[in-house]
């Protein structure tokens, strides 16, 4: 079978350019529940894999619109369910500011709702202010990772504790629950002790999905070990194809294939029906762009106060973060590469939050995301529009065509699960 793209679809309600909502007729709000569901359904039409809702715990009014006013993601997912068939529906809850059996419990439910649909986006929340609304001090970087290492065997392990067949529902003899077929976790590690069993039966997909999106070295070896999905932060091939084969090379020694975890870097397409076209609509959204409505992000990127350097400065020495290490790291490698400054920074973090920003008419966006498919540097992407509907519209009118014509791409969804769509086998049980 030919390899084919996978795409997901980064939703935010109003589009991932930080000033995306002043577009005329862009969506300009997160919390109209229609509005995603139109965004969802589009996507479905561009026969996307799935699509994949960040989160934030904490306000900051200076920050992306769609960061301080948004819907709980699982809520708001699971309206989205029932106006959708095929879809994947993702969405972000922390391992540092979460239990594993809300979580396993809350993604089962979504995964039955959706007919296996689920996806849990698992973070270690990089921002520490969020410790502030759950009365605590925000762990460091190797902290957070190490208890998002023992959430995760704890959550797989209580979607583990039904066999498929646990339900009998025999009207003659009464029993509704086979014992037997029904086990305690009784796990006690480092972070969490956890009886178990779900009082939820083993869902559609076994295990809903699992993404991740850390770039760091914990990050990778986690993903490598935990994740089905990864979402990847770039900004040039080269780098991106230097991540792709460090997370594949390290599967075969925890026993995995490489086509058990589907890469996605993240791109902002402006897609235009000529390369000026494109150029001019990039032009538009940066004329939104100020010297302080990023500044906010930018601060919070960096873990530090940036107001206080001159944006058409150098790029100054600043402590390594212990927030969004793959974000500093990929921005900061870019412009230093091409000898820009602090401002080239800051607009690419208006831009696409620090994500990679691709520019060009419909036949150039699909040659160069063939160029990265075809050279190992991505199993897909993750599409994060500047703001909906119209870019959306644009990427999936004139973009998926032209994919889909080179055989790159499907003409119809495969099966009824997110697995199936990802060519990922159902999880064996091992306790049954």
């Amino acid at each position: 079978m030919t390899r084919k793209m996978h795409f997901g679809l980064f939703l935010l309600g109003t589009g991932s350019h930080i000033a995306g909502w002043r577009v005329p007729g862009a969506v300009d709000t997160f919390e109209d529940i229609e509005a995603v569901r139109q965004i969802a359904a589009t996507a479905e039409r561009g026969l996307f894999d799935l699509i994949f809702m960040g989160d934030n715990l904490n306000a900051d009014p200076s920050a992306h619109p769609s960061y301080t006013a948004r819907l709980e993601p699982l809520t708001l997912l699971s309206a989205v369910a029932g106006a959708t068939k095929h879809i994947g529906l993702g969405g972000t809850v922390s391992t540092t500011y979460s239990d594993p059996y809300t979580v396993a419990r809350a993604f089962a439910s979504l995964d039955h709702i959706s007919g296996g649909r689920a996806v849990w986006n698992a973070v270690t929340t990089a921002a520490p202010a969020a410790a502030a609304n759950f009365g605590t001090q925000h762990p460091d970087h190797s902290k957070r990772y190490e208890i998002a290492g023992e959430f995760l065997d704890v959550v797989k392990g209580l979607w583990d504790c039904w066999a498929d067949d646990a339900i009998v529902a025999n009207r003659e003899t009464g029993l509704y629950i086979d014992p037997a077929r029904v086990k305690a976790l009784d796990h006690e590690g480092e972070f969490f002790k956890v009886k178990g069993p779900l009082n939820i039966s083993r869902s559609p997909q076994g295990h809903p999905i699992i993404s991740q999106a850390g770039g760091s070295e914990p990050g990778q070896q986690l993903a490598a070990r935990t994740a089905d999905i990864v979402f990847a932060v770039v900004q040039d091939m080269a780098e991106a194809q230097a991540g792709y084969k460090s997370l594949k090379d390290r599967l075969p020694a925890l026993g995995r294939k490489p086509e058990d975890v589907c890469v996605l870097p993240g791109v902002m397409p402006v897609v235009g029906r000529t390369a000026q076209e494109a150029r001019e609509k990039l032009a538009e959204l940066m004329r939104f762009v100020d010297a302080k409505n990023a500044l906010g992000m930018l601060s919070e990127r960096f873990g530090t106060d940036m107001s206080a350097y001159d944006l058409d400065g150098p790029i100054p020495d600043l402590p390594e973060a212990d927030t969004y290490k793959s974000f500093t790291g990929v921005m900061l490698a870019k412009a230093k590469r091409e000898g820009g400054t602090l401002r080239d920074v800051y607009n690419m973090v208006a831009a696409a939050r620090g994500h990679w920003v691709l520019v060009g008419s419909a036949e150039e966006v699909a040659d160069t995301l063939q160029l990265w498919f075809e050279s190992g540097a991505a199993d897909g992407f993750n599409v994060m529009p500047p703001y909906f509907p119209g870019a959306f519209d644009d990427f999936v009118d004139l973009v998926i065509p032209i994919l889909q014509e080179r055989g790159l791409f499907r003409t119809a969804y495969e099966g009824p699960t997110l697995r199936h769509l990802l060519g990922l086998e159902r999880p064996v049980n091992p306790n049954f």
